[in-house]
């Protein structure tokens, strides 16, 4: 329904939002030594075993899913998803010089963080745009074949965690998976076929 399309300052401006809320809840999953599902938990753990910044990891393991992207959601939602992981590659990258955490509870930070994060997956897919990687699966068999987006992001989120057994300790381990199901669960209840006609 046309009258219901977003303006292009309504995507603008729901993709600096939905990546500055990724920004901020890596940073906080980051400070407390945890992890979360899909592409983002496996640029923390590499970030935790090389020190490399999570933005920049984040933006070069999404490299190969653009190219899905284009070509089962097309250009517009590609472009989208592109100028998302630029943005939350360079807000990724200012985060700890702007928001310095000197110590942070893990329950929030685990909590908080990974509910924080899918709000901001929430806003990127409500105007055609993702973080990229499993995302972009999630959103094409939700489209595509009614299955929850949700549901295929926890699937894949909790493989992610599972591989983050070697990294961190075993308590660690289990407030990321409560991340994860945080994250999942924001998608789970807010993002249902046929219920948002905003794009």
């Amino acid at each position: 329904m046309p009258e219901h399309r977003h303006s292009a300052l309504e995507d603008i401006h729901a993709l600096l939002i939905g990546s500055s809320f990724i920004a901020v809840g890596l940073t906080l999953l980051k400070a407390a030594g945890l992890v979360t599902g899909g592409v983002a938990g496996v640029a923390l753990i590499i970030s935790y075993l090389s020190d490399w910044p999570v933005g920049i990891i984040f933006f070069v393991l999404n490299l190969p899913f653009y190219v899905l992207a284009q070509r089962t959601l097309g250009w517009a939602f590609t472009f989208k998803t592109l100028a998302t992981n630029l943005l939350l590659a360079g807000l990724a990258w200012g985060m700890p010089h702007w928001l310095k955490v000197g110590g942070i509870d893990p329950i929030f930070s685990a909590v908080f963080g990974g509910t924080i994060i899918g709000m901001g997956i929430l806003a990127l897919a409500r105007h055609r745009s993702s973080v990229g990687g499993v995302g972009v699966l999630a959103l094409y068999l939700q489209e595509r074949r009614g299955i929850s987006a949700g549901k295929v992001q926890m699937a894949a989120d909790c493989v992610v965690v599972a591989a983050a057994f070697f990294t961190i300790s075993f308590d660690k381990l289990l407030l990321s998976i409560a991340s994860a199901v945080a994250l999942s669960a924001v998608i789970i209840a807010n993002h249902k076929p046929g219920r948002y006609a905003g794009y």
